[in-house]
Formats: C-alpha cells, structure tokens, sequence
C-alpha cells in the first residue's frame, strides 16, 4: 500500500494558455467568412480602390498649379485637333478597321477612340504614340511639314 504525506497538496504546474492561430488574408477575403462576419455582427472592413475596373495607366494631364491660381477664369484643357482628328479617322479607314479594332490593338477603351475622332479628347502623347504606330501616320509634332 502507498504511503500518504501529510500536509498541505501543491500542484507545481504553471497555467497553459492556448491561442488561437489568426487568420490568413485569403481566408478573410473568402465570401463563406464575410457572410458569417455579416451574420454574427461581427465588424466589416470594405476598400474600394481608386481605379477599380478602369484602365487608367497614366495620369491626367498635368496643370500647373501657380498657373491656375493667378487665372482669373478657369483653364480650359486642349482638346484634339481637327487636322488629328481627320487623319486618325481617314488612316483607320484606309486600313479598313473598326474603332473597336482599333481600340483593342491599342489596348485601350473604345470611348477613348471615339472621343479622340469626335475631337473631345485631350491629347495624351502614349495613345497618339500607339495610334501612329498602328495606323501608320504621323499624329504628332508638327503635321505635313
């Protein structure tokens, strides 16, 4: 028979604490977790990045802010020529091509090729660049000379 100390039981083992591991980014973004967020209340974060779903690349034109603040009216943006405008539409008939057409090959949207002809643009030196390497015309610097 085993023999019993007297005296007060001591327990020598320290306290175990278990933490969950957190959860991947991909995990959170899968749509089952963002469902059980929205059921349980738990909090939601949403971004919206700034050119989600558009093909922008490049900036804007670029004004010169010191420029504008000594204008007393606003500056209104140089649009397309019509000399550029005539050319680019006269070249991509010749060529025998639809602005979609041309819009994909330049990988750009169809509205900026329409608005380009239409003389609504404001001229961007990368698009007018890609259309004279695939229309074959020169659109920019100075023209017939």
């Amino acid at each position: 028979m085993p023999t019993r100390t007297t005296g007060a039981i001591a327990q020598d083992w320290e306290p175990v604490v278990l933490h969950k591991s957190k959860p991947k980014a991909q995990d959170l973004r899968n749509p089952k977790a963002v469902n059980q967020a929205f059921r349980t209340g738990a909090e939601v974060q949403t971004l919206k990045k700034s050119t989600a779903g558009l093909n922008k690349k490049t900036a804007g034109p670029v004004v010169n802010a010191r420029k504008l603040d000594e204008a007393a009216e606003p500056a209104a943006l140089e649009r397309v020529g019509g000399e550029v405008r005539q050319m680019i539409q006269k070249a991509r008939l010749d060529k025998k091509i639809s602005q979609a057409e041309l819009a994909k090959q330049i990988n750009e949207r169809v509205q900026v090729v329409q608005e380009y002809e239409n003389g609504k643009a404001v001229p961007n030196q990368l698009v007018l660049g890609k259309m004279e390497r695939v229309l074959g015309v020169k659109l920019r610097g100075k023209i017939g000379k």
